[in-house]
């Protein structure tokens, strides 16, 4: 009786050790099923972008995981993420998710903040509108916010010495790496932190030769490089020119300062009615620089201010033959006559405006 009563007490624990090693089997199985098998499908692409807003929590991920058809099982993920804590560690960020990874190497990516970079490329831009167009579009910064602190005289002075009008002057144009979350006031930051970088002690000591200021440097390049955008060769010969100008107090008269004035940049012929236009940018009405710049001027463009061309011109038209380059010269009867050809040639072009 008692062998009996043993002998089927030993099948008990051999069946409860059996259903233990199986259930403990299942578990282990579930488990490395959910950390280290493929969980991230995206058919024929090897890659996607996923952006998480700034204020995302973990049900926002999960919403933009899912609208995104990247999960094989959304349950494996959410069961992993809790067991890792990302339910309460969700960073912003543009991040890049690749083809068949599991769900520990995408919590990983998410949890550390393992951003891909964004570049974003400023040039040929003329206005803070087109500015703020530009970044907002490569960058999650607001562009109603953005727009505003490039207004905010007193917000512009206290941080950077620059007001509304000279602010274009601060960015200078190159390709730069941020993270897609920049915000408004961290992309003016750091635009302030290339500028200084830029004005090394060499180049500040070029702009005092001159006698003009960092922003009146780039005044004048924007109206250099608004003068002259095929062919930055002849940069150095226009800011000659002007410099010239500015030496004996003649006015600079250039047309894109005309045309920034009136807000019209598809004018392609300034006429005598648009020079009496009303505005501190008319340069043919107003002796000097204008207040601001007119165009965020390129690297050569500043450049060009800095290393001028020394010359005795005064006077330039563009050339008759539209090829974009210029006609110069050093007295105003060469020039009325340079600028009698162009007119013929924009009257046969019927180049009216």
């Amino acid at each position: 009786m008692a062998k009996k009563k043993n002998s089927i007490f030993k099948k008990i624990l051999l069946w409860l050790l059996l259903i233990i090693l199986l259930t403990a089997g299942a578990a282990a199985y579930i488990g490395y099923r959910m950390i280290f098998l493929p969980n991230v499908s995206l058919g024929e692409k090897k890659s996607e972008i996923v952006l998480i807003p700034t204020g995302s929590n973990f049900e926002d991920v999960i919403r933009i995981l899912s609208g995104a058809n990247i999960l094989k099982n959304k349950i494996s993920f959410i069961r992993l993420a809790k067991l890792k804590k990302y339910k309460d560690n969700v960073k912003p960020g543009r991040y890049r998710i690749f083809d068949s990874i599991n769900n520990n190497q995408l919590i990983n990516i998410l949890r550390t903040g393992m951003q891909e970079p964004v570049t974003v490329t400023f040039t040929n831009i003329r206005t803070k509108d087109q500015l703020v167009s530009r970044i907002c579009k490569k960058l999650e910064a607001d562009s109603i916010e953005l727009r505003a602190l490039l207004s905010n005289d007193k917000y512009l002075k206290d941080n950077f010495g620059f007001k509304g009008e000279t602010i274009l002057a601060m960015f200078i144009p190159n390709s730069y790496e941020f993270k897609w979350n920049t915000s408004a006031k961290q992309f003016v930051e750091r635009m302030q932190t290339e500028y200084k970088k830029f004005w090394t002690p060499e180049r500040r000591q070029k702009a005092k030769a001159i006698n003009l200021t960092q922003i009146q440097v780039s005044i004048l390049a924007s109206i250099v490089q608004s003068e002259q955008l095929q062919f930055p060769d002849e940069r150095p010969t226009i800011a000659g020119l002007y410099l010239n100008r500015l030496k004996i107090g003649m006015c600079l008269q250039s047309d894109p300062t005309i045309i920034y004035a009136i807000g019209d940049f598809s004018i392609n012929r300034v006429l005598d009615k648009d020079k009496e236009f009303s505005s501190p940018y008319n340069t043919y009405k107003c002796s000097g620089l204008p207040p601001g710049p007119i165009y965020i001027p390129e690297i050569s463009s500043l450049e060009a201010v800095l290393n001028y061309q020394k010359n005795d011109f005064l006077y330039m038209c563009a050339k008759e033959d539209f090829s974009g380059r210029h006609n110069f010269a050093k007295i105003l009867a060469e020039h009325n006559r340079n600028a009698e050809k162009y007119r013929k040639a924009l009257n046969k072009n019927k180049i009216m405006r």
